[in-house]
């Protein structure tokens, strides 16, 4: 009456929603039966999306930030350098059992050629394909010459970047070989390209491939490089420590490289790890050493061998190179790890691109039994916090109902991503289950509980409003609170979570919706239950309460009499 003091404007505001929530709940009461099923059937409906949803396990399109310097610096690789860039890498990484144990020994290097030459004989074969595949198949070869001479083309060495390669032994890691009359198969560990030249230049003209040998500065290629074992009845004559042992750290300084020492240098960064030096620079130990085979790519693969006579007949794609190339790189971890003895004191460690999308497909992968026995043991609880010895009071299934509510809208929200287009990743499906169903129960407690505490003076039609409105606004201010929060955190620009914030604010409209919208129409359907004096979770049967006797006082009736202090106090009334 004017005597208020403080901004009229808020209250204003909060009158004017809870008069619309008090409106809607006596319409959903009126017409609850009729909310229910609609409600139902869209969030079913929606829920039905996620048939076609697709989970995302790329690191690339997961991690990379969008407009980053990465992202353009691999679009500008595909796009300029085109799809003849692009490989897989896969590694070995060696290091001591010992901590801070040197690793630049003979002995750590002739078990690093045991693990690298077991992962190079590796062989594959794929479904009605009957040719096996190895690593001179499928291994990516940069700048492989267009010469129309099949020897040369089947002796290119394939691009491994190892330690290896500062010795002849890297030479073993090079599959291919070619056959000459009158002298055994040349292969890398026997090949000198300029020997070769010069017996081939008797009877054809390579001044052009010599041209390129020149450029490419290969010289005598591994022929002249230092035996990791001098003892090997293999290592050539020509190299320069074929007496003695080489100077393992020496050889390994600045780096290595391929058979082209212009266009193949390995810096020492990529083969070696945990590096010490002296004052000058030199290198002294290593705590880690590595080798890394690069692969083709599937597009590359399907190009490469579409036209062969081999697989003329069959429905050669780019997803069956693509099979290939996985199943290779399982083989290529299983056979690495166990070539290494039990008792040695180095450990191998070999990972492929194929194995980390095969762990990014395990973590995102949904656990239908966690998830269920997560949802089940809400049930549970839900149905056990609420029940009441009082059957008029007693609210176990609309715990149960409000349970499942929150189950259909998380369906319902996710099954909307999906047709929108929003992938999935391990965080959606590991952790936004349990997160929405922790948001949608919440609000299901504050309603079901507000409705108990409603005054049975509140005419009966009008009691599903009143709880709405007491309760409505705390509701939405929460979940819009959450809603804005997911969607700022949107911005941020790692496709990952944006993806999972993005689904979380929609689930979390989802539930909003189920809280303002069906599940006032179950508290309604249950209004009608206790009214009609049925049992909570068994609604068929009628309460044995329904027939009790209840004696009320005179005061509690409010009768207005007021009796004279000599009277005899009224008997109870009974009903």
């Amino acid at each position: 009456q004017g005597r208020a003091v403080g901004q009229r404007a808020p209250l204003w505001l909060r009158a004017r929603f809870q008069a619309l929530l008090f409106a809607l709940g006596c319409r959903i009461q009126r017409h609850c039966g009729k909310v229910l099923f609609v409600g139902l059937l869209v969030f079913g409906a929606l829920a039905v999306g996620l048939r076609v949803a697709s989970i995302e396990t790329d690191i690339e399109h997961l991690w990379v930030e969008a407009g980053s310097r990465v992202s353009q610096e691999l679009r500008y690789t595909k796009e300029k350098l085109g799809e003849e860039s692009v490989y897989t890498s896969q590694m070995l990484i060696q290091t001591p059992k010992k901590d801070g144990e040197n690793i630049l020994t003979q002995e750590a290097l002739q078990l690093h050629l045991e693990a690298a030459l077991a992962a190079s004989k590796v062989q594959v074969s794929y479904s009605s394909l009957s040719r096996s595949w190895d690593l001179n198949k499928i291994c990516y070869k940069s700048g492989v010459p267009i010469i129309e001479n099949g020897m040369i083309e089947r002796l290119f060495p394939c691009v491994i970047l190892t330690p290896l390669d500062c010795f002849w032994e890297g030479a073993k890691l090079q599959g291919g070989s070619a056959y000459l009359p009158g002298r055994p198969d040349i292969q890398w560990s026997n090949l000198d390209p300029l020997q070769l030249m010069e017996e081939l230049g008797q009877f054809t003209s390579l001044e052009g491939f010599k041209e390129l040998l020149e450029k490419a500065e290969v010289g005598q290629a591994y022929m002249e490089r230092p035996c990791l074992d001098p003892r090997d009845p293999q290592c050539p004559p020509s190299a320069p420590n074929k007496q003695s042992h080489p100077d393992i750290p020496a050889e390994l300084s600045g780096g290595c490289h391929g058979f082209s020492r212009k266009f193949m240098r390995w810096q020492q960064e990529l083969i070696l790890g945990g590096t010490t030096k002296d004052s000058q620079g030199k290198l002294l130990r290593a705590e880690a050493l590595q080798t890394m085979f690069l692969l083709m790519s599937p597009r590359q693969l399907f190009e490469h061998f579409k036209d062969d006579y081999e697989i003329h007949d069959i429905s050669w794609s780019e997803e069956k190179a693509g099979a290939i190339l996985e199943a290779w790189q399982r083989k290529f971890v299983e056979l690495a790890q166990d070539s290494i003895p039990p008792n040695a004191t180095q450990s191998v460690h070999a990972f492929s691109t194929t194995t980390l999308n095969d762990i990014m497909k395990s973590f995102s992968d949904v656990s239908a039994i966690r998830v269920a026995g997560g949802y089940l043991l809400m049930l549970a609880y839900a149905c056990v916090t609420m029940l009441r010895w009082d059957c008029s009071k007693s609210q176990g299934a609309v715990g149960l109902a409000g349970v499942l509510l929150v189950a259909l809208s998380v369906a319902s929200g996710l099954g909307l991503c999906s047709l929108l287009g929003i992938s999935f990743n391990a965080a959606t499906t590991q952790v936004l289950p349990f997160l929405a169903l922790g948001i949608g129960v919440d609000d299901m407690f504050l309603l079901a509980h507000a409705f108990t505490e409603t005054s049975q003076h509140i005419p009966f039609k009008e009691r599903t409003g009143e709880c709405l409105k007491r309760t409505g606004t705390s509701v939405a201010l929460t979940s819009v609170s959450n809603m804005i929060a997911f969607f700022m955190a949107a911005l941020v620009p790692i496709p990952a979570l944006r993806a999972f914030s993005l689904q979380a604010a929609v689930v979390v409209v989802f539930n909003f919706a189920m809280v303002l919208f069906v599940f006032p129409a179950i508290l309604s359907l249950d209004l009608h239950r206790r009214e009609r004096r049925r049992l909570d979770i068994l609604c068929c049967f009628y309460s044995p309460c329904s027939s009790r006797v209840i004696q009320i006082q005179p005061q509690e009736l409010k009768l207005p009499c007021f009796p004279s202090p000599h009277a005899h106090p009224p008997a109870p009334h009974t009903l």
